[in-house]
């Protein structure tokens, strides 16, 4: 068999981009996932040992809770294998967690007699819902948000560069009003602040309460306990939302939502990349020259758009993830089946794509350079775009038939601006009116679209 590395990898994420995923291991690898139910059992553990109705497990001292946190802080890869050798044996890896930390508790004097505490009236999925909406949470707090705050922060700053800079436009694939560069950067930066608004106000929910959601274990063995309480505040001090209604299994309807959000940002990012795509191909966008770098294996001559290419690519298998789970996280047969589990462990291919693409956007951002000779020859001979204006010009002074008149004008026909000059100047409008559209010029023609690109 041979050893797994960046070439023997079966998925791009873990060989070929490796070094831009692996910042997503702390967070979403099978280490991770131990490493945060950990985390649960341990603050479920303190956090009982607080209850006063709880007598049979006194409140810890500060060198008790200096034990139980080491034993979080300090786990390693080393100490993951441990848990994997015990889950072996148990074929539970929740169960296997338990054990680990009932060996760790069995070297402390006090703490080994209060091991039965642990996991106390969990199910497992009382462990993993949390842990995996921390994992997530994390994730995008950390990795994911600032990347793509970073992408939109360039965005800003060359919308503000190119903010002046007039552009034709284009609907339908044909020629129409002119913008600015600057304008139409601004429409994604607008629309990426949307969504990251989404993403950041998502408060991510779980749930705590036993193997059917109706706390039957916990009323058992302390009946006379506000165990929803209880539950909640534990819940909210992990810095998520209480889920207050649930079979076994959290609804996983937040994950859906954030899961959701993704895919309507990357669905932006996927526009814009094309957007980009489109404008180096028609050579308003010039692309930095890095020395020694191929555009072609056989034409010598050619810049490709790679970085926009890949980054499609890469956010529609994102996508197609995210769509994946979240339609699946919602749905459990009765009081709970074990489809969305499995399903769970691929979270972490979705926002490795993601990154992978969002880097592959930011690189594709900073070579990006702007062809004015190229936009302006475009433009400057365009004067049929003017049509707009004095068409809505005569609608402001009640003349009738405006844009027949316009469409009869210059409806697949050249028009320049000796033509364009003429019909202005026979037009029965005020002076003022008359005088500003002789003074507008495809170049001029951009409305409000420098302050637009300006605001952002």
């Amino acid at each position: 068999m041979m050893n797994l590395n960046k070439l023997t990898a079966i998925s791009s994420i873990d060989g070929r981009y490796n070094h831009i995923s692996q910042e997503l291991s702390s967070y979403l690898s099978e280490y991770a996932l131990i490493k945060y139910r950990i985390l649960i059992e341990i603050e479920w553990f303190k956090s009982l040992s607080k209850v006063k109705g709880i007598k049979e497990l006194p409140t810890l001292n500060k060198k008790d809770v200096n034990f139980l946190d080491s034993i979080y802080h300090d786990f390693s890869i080393h100490e993951a294998k441990k848990v994997k050798v015990i889950e072996k044996r148990t074929n539970h890896d929740v169960k296997a967690v338990e054990y680990y930390l009932r060996d760790k508790f069995n070297t402390n004097s006090k703490l080994r007699k209060r091991t039965e505490f642990i996991h106390f009236a969990c199910t497992s999925e009382d462990i993993n819902n949390l842990a995996y909406s921390l994992m997530i949470k994390a994730t995008c707090t950390k990795v994911l948000l600032p990347k793509i705050k970073e992408i939109n922060i360039l965005i800003k700053r060359k919308s503000h560069s190119y903010s002046k800079i007039p552009m034709l436009s284009r609907t339908h694939g044909q020629a129409a009003s002119p913008t600015t560069i600057g304008k139409e950067l601004a429409n994604f930066s607008y629309r990426i602040n949307m969504i990251l608004k989404n993403i950041s106000g998502n408060n991510l929910k779980g749930k705590f309460n036993g193997a059917v959601g109706n706390f039957n274990a916990h009323k058992a063995a302390y009946p006379e306990l506000e165990w929803p309480k209880i539950t909640k505040n534990f819940i909210e001090n992990l810095g998520l939302k209480v889920s207050e209604y649930s079979t076994q299994v959290e609804d996983k309807d937040s994950l859906a939502e954030l899961m959701s959000s993704y895919v309507r940002l990357n669905n932006i990012l996927i526009d814009f990349s094309r957007d980009c795509w489109g404008y180096i191909s028609l050579g308003y966008f010039s692309q930095k020259l890095k020395k020694g770098e191929v555009g072609s294996s056989t034409m010598p001559h050619k810049v490709n758009p790679i970085d926009f290419e890949n980054a499609e690519g890469n956010l529609g298998i994102s996508n197609a993830n995210f769509q994946h789970i979240s339609n699946k996280v919602v749905i459990s047969r009765w009081q709970r089946d074990l489809s969305d589990s499995t399903v769970l462990r691929n979270i972490g291919n979705c926002f490795a794509l993601s990154l992978i693409a969002y880097e592959s956007l930011l690189k594709g951002l900073i070579k990006l350079e702007i062809n004015k000779v190229k936009i302006k020859l475009d433009l400057e001979n365009c004067w049929e775009l003017i049509t707009e204006a004095i068409q809505t010009v005569m609608r402001k002074n009640n003349l009738p038939e405006g844009y027949e008149l316009m469409k009869s004008f210059s409806r697949g026909k050249e028009i320049n601006e000796k033509d364009i000059q003429n019909l202005i100047k026979g037009l029965d409008i005020p002076e003022i009116d008359k005088n500003t559209l002789l003074r507008l010029t495809p170049l001029k023609y951009i409305g409000l679209a420098d302050i637009l690109a300006k605001k952002i």
